[in-house]
């Protein structure tokens, strides 16, 4: 095995491996890449909004109609589809498409939702994966460099088979010591979370999560935590490959016999990788962790919220894996044998439980565990994203306090005006009894352990699994011994800096904090509007109501704090913003995923990081600003941003992706990290 000439983390051996005409065999920090990728996947709440790109590009064929994963499931459930006309055309919409592309991936509603079922049956190690929802991040979990983008993004990487990238920092997040029985994903992550801060450490970095403690986590457990990076800030999450990843792809029913009998090929982080920081967690001394609002990471122990009267329940959306589900059945079955009785309750309206996959809701259905929700209370719905949304017809109520096993807890995120608090789906099912919250170790306690096993092994594998260490062999240029990689340093001219992009002089500021959202920027309920007016009339619409009326008057800047725009993918909040006539952003930092759809659909943005400007930077402001010399003037002093990187400039100068590529061509990324 030959070692590559300079230490690379696992997620910049991957990308090195996927990179076109890199110039040296390594990729480093800061090098913006044209890379090849393996998937783009989307849902139809996301394909809305990607129609439009389509449209524009000319509705090209595909690169690979084999390689394109669309599911419906955000927005759908029985009394959603049956009755409300939006949902009907977003399902529509993906059904014309499907049928138009011939995509052998579809997946209509109330089947799978997006992420369960990608997971479990195609995404394969060393897979670099572009998807136009936030929650991409998944597939890292497996072994994959698997990352969220806006749907312009993921149209063009469906289109070209291409995309770029900037190589992201990385930081190593090492767990150790053994978690109990019945601690898995959600409440590693909730507890990573708590120490470590959202959007502070990861943002816009790749996490890699290592140590021994790693290997004692199940590819359930791996995807929970991959997924909930999201929640984390980071770019991607990522775990390696190992012999538990190789007996899960083993067991897989759709791998071909060649496949099966091939060693699973997997690389490794260098012993001296350049991680930024590496960040130590014990959990030998784990408690059960709740998440209370309005963020992921104000988690508490569940001894400190234990007693909170609770008025809803949910188990689902796409982080609660079918080991949680079974697990969560099997805490309430042991809460029937402690009391002694297992009378029927009737169906509660407020308690619901959602499998994520056909073939999971099947595997509980043989093993008898949907009849014990339903003994307990539970209604037992369809495959889909469910209540995690509240865009469909199961919404929490306002001032309703309810447990869930979701991945985030936005204010508004499960209904108007609900409380979501976030826990595993064993401490969910727990508080089901009393409906309040609750410890769940004294009944994990009376699981029968082989029990659980038994239900969770159904998948076999048909070969002893063999995983073979190796190293990227990059594309190399053939100017490889002397070129270099395109660098997002801040060696452009200032001058060239968005040279489209004009000045925007008087206008005032309107005043954000830390940590905006994009459920906040547009509310989920309304991601199925396409025009930017209608858009833009419900920008803030439930957090701030009085701001689309002040950037009518004027107020078009917002200032804002450190990561603006996280959480969703969803690109509908760039153009909810541009609708609503706002003409710049200026901010301490930006979720990766939203400065790229700042950046694709040309709404300028700045980073300024002197805080004596947040100082002067009030509330209703006057601010001048040269957008092309990044310069920004506010009660008399100036502030330089700092300098973005060449593409972004270049992608600026074009006026977004769309014009660049009919601009360019096929040829546009070689042309813009030239």
């Amino acid at each position: 095995m030959v070692k590559t000439a300079h230490p690379m983390t696992l997620t910049q051996k991957i990308l090195a491996a996927h990179a076109r005409n890199l110039p040296r065999p390594w990729v480093q920090a800061g090098d913006v890449l044209q890379v090849s990728v393996d998937w783009t996947i989307a849902s139809e709440l996301a394909w809305n909004g990607m129609e439009r790109t389509y449209g524009l590009l000319g509705r090209p064929q595909l690169h690979d109609k084999d390689r394109f994963f669309l599911a419906v499931d955000h927005t759908v459930d029985p009394v959603t589809l049956a009755t409300d006309k939006r949902a009907q055309k977003l399902v529509q919409l993906s059904q014309n498409f499907a049928r138009e592309s011939g995509i052998r991936h579809f997946y209509d509603a109330n089947q799978t939702i997006l992420h369960t079922k990608f997971y479990r049956d195609l995404v394969r190690p060393n897979d670099v994966v572009l998807g136009a929802d936030s929650h991409t991040s998944s597939h890292g979990g497996l072994g994959a460099v698997s990352i969220g983008l806006g749907g312009a993004d993921i149209v063009v990487a469906m289109v070209l088979g291409t995309s770029w990238i900037e190589v992201p920092e990385a930081i190593s997040v090492e767990y150790s010591g053994q978690l109990p029985f019945g601690f898995g994903g959600k409440e590693v992550i909730l507890r990573t979370l708590a120490l470590l801060g959202r959007n502070t450490v990861a943002m816009e970095r790749s996490v890699e999560y290592r140590g021994e403690g790693v290997r004692q986590l199940s590819t359930d457990s791996r995807f929970a935590i991959a997924n909930m990076t999201a929640e984390f800030g980071g770019l991607n999450g990522i775990f390696e490959a190992d012999e538990v990843t190789a007996a899960w792809l083993a067991g897989r029913s759709d791998e071909d016999d060649a496949a099966a009998l091939q060693p699973m090929r997997a690389y490794r982080a260098d012993r001296d990788a350049p991680y930024v920081a590496r960040y130590p967690i014990a959990l030998d001394k784990l408690e059960p962790q709740v998440a209370k609002p309005f963020s992921p990471d104000n988690v508490v122990g569940v001894s400190e919220a234990q007693g909170m009267p609770l008025d809803g329940l949910f188990i689902g959306a796409c982080t609660t894996t079918e080991e949680e589900l079974v697990l969560g059945a099997l805490v309430l079955e042991a809460a029937e044998k402690k009391s002694g009785a297992k009378s029927r309750r009737p169906p509660q309206p407020k308690q619901l439980v959602v499998p994520g996959d056909l073939t999971i809701q099947e595997d509980l259905r043989r093993a008898g565990l949907w009849e014990v929700y339903e003994r307990n209370g539970f209604r037992v719905g369809p495959p889909g994203c469910s209540m995690c949304l509240g865009v469909a017809s199961e919404k929490a109520g306002r001032g309703e306090k309810w447990l869930s096993s979701q991945n985030r807890n936005y204010e508004n995120r499960m209904g108007e005006g609900s409380l979501a608090h976030l826990a595993s789906a064993a401490t969910v099912a727990a508080s089901a009894a009393e409906m309040k919250v609750t410890d769940p170790r004294p009944l994990l306690a009376l699981v029968d352990q082989d029990r659980y096993r038994r239900i969770l092994g159904e998948r076999k594998p048909r070969r002893t699994p063999e995983v073979q260490v190796v190293e990227p062999k990059p594309h190399l240029s053939p100017a490889g011994a002397t070129a270099q990689p395109a660098s997002s340093g801040k060696t452009a001219r200032a001058a060239d800096r968005g040279a489209a992009q004009g000045r925007v002089v008087g206008a005032r500021i309107q005043r954000f904090g830390d940590n905006v959202d994009t459920d906040a920027i547009i509310p989920g309920e309304f991601c199925h509007l396409t025009s930017l007016a209608e858009l833009g009339a419900k920008a803030f619409h439930y957090v701030r109501p009085e701001f689309v009326q002040r950037a009518r008057e004027g107020a078009t800047v917002i200032v804002a704090g450190e990561g603006w725009g996280s959480g969703s993918s969803r690109e509908q909040a760039v153009l909810a913003l541009k609708g609503a006539g706002i003409q710049t952003i200026v901010a301490k930092s930006y979720a990766f995923i939203h400065k790229r759809n700042l950046v694709n659909e040309a709404l300028p943005f700045l980073v300024v990081s002197d805080d004596a400007f947040y100082e002067l930077a009030k509330e209703g402001a006057e601010v001048e600003m040269d957008l092309a010399g990044g310069r920004v003037r506010v009660a008399g002093q100036e502030f330089q941003a700092e300098e973005p990187s060449r593409i972004i400039q270049a992608l600026a100068g074009e006026g977004g992706i769309v014009p660049a590529i009919q601009h360019h061509g096929t040829t546009v990324f070689e042309k813009l990290t030239g």
